[in-house]
């Protein structure tokens, strides 16, 4: 009977190629179980769209200037009004639609902004800078007296240049335009007296 002799060196050879292509498919699959579990770390579309509460530092704002903050894809103004521009709020309430903002008071400002500055700090405006007209989004007027499309007694304001539309330095939205209701106040609270926290109210 013959006897067939094997190279030692095939069999090693062999044992070398099947180690590789098994430690190649364990990595292959490793990472394939890793991905779903990282992935699971990532914000939901949902939770994208929610959008998370923004911090804003207001120490460097003075009296008559306004900055602008991003929360949801939204431009939110902060203005701090001087002390005339205060006293200018409740001559206009005749003039306006909702002074009071009593109309969809749940969609224009949270409970403690429906007062006559609708604010927490009746020295700072918060609102969201989109006209409630068709989405524009409307222009610093701070300057008062007439102006081209303002009144003759303009006490300063945003004007919306798409079609017209003007909000007193309350976000209030002035009789026979096209807006229909404020600007919208959204959630917020101060974290100090120079950080404001946009999008989240929770100790308000």
């Amino acid at each position: 009977m013959s006897e067939t002799l094997v190279d030692s060196s095939q069999i090693d050879s062999s044992k070398r190629t099947w180690l590789i292509a098994s430690s190649c498919a364990g990595a292959v699959g490793g990472v394939a179980a890793v991905v779903p579990f990282v992935s699971s770390f990532q914000p939901s579309e949902k939770a994208k769209a929610a959008g998370a509460a923004v911090e804003a530092d207001i120490s460097a704002l003075k009296p008559g200037e306004k900055m602008t903050v991003e929360w949801r894809g939204k431009p939110v103004w902060i203005l701090r009004r001087t002390p005339e521009q205060l006293a200018a709020l409740p001559k206009l309430d005749s003039q306006l639609v909702d002074p009071k903002s009593e109309r969809k008071p749940a969609d224009q400002a949270p409970a403690y902004a429906r007062n006559a500055t609708r604010s927490i700090k009746p020295e700072y405006m918060i609102a969201v800078g989109i006209c409630t007209h068709l989405g524009c989004s409307p222009s610093d007027k701070f300057q008062t007296g007439a102006q081209p499309s303002l009144p003759d007694d303009w006490q300063g304001g945003f004007f919306c240049p798409c079609h017209g539309s003007t909000f007193d330095l309350a976000g209030r939205v002035y009789k026979n335009k096209p807006a229909p209701d404020n600007l919208e106040v959204p959630p917020h609270m101060y974290l100090s007296d120079t950080k404001l926290l946009i999008g989240d109210d929770k100790k308000a």
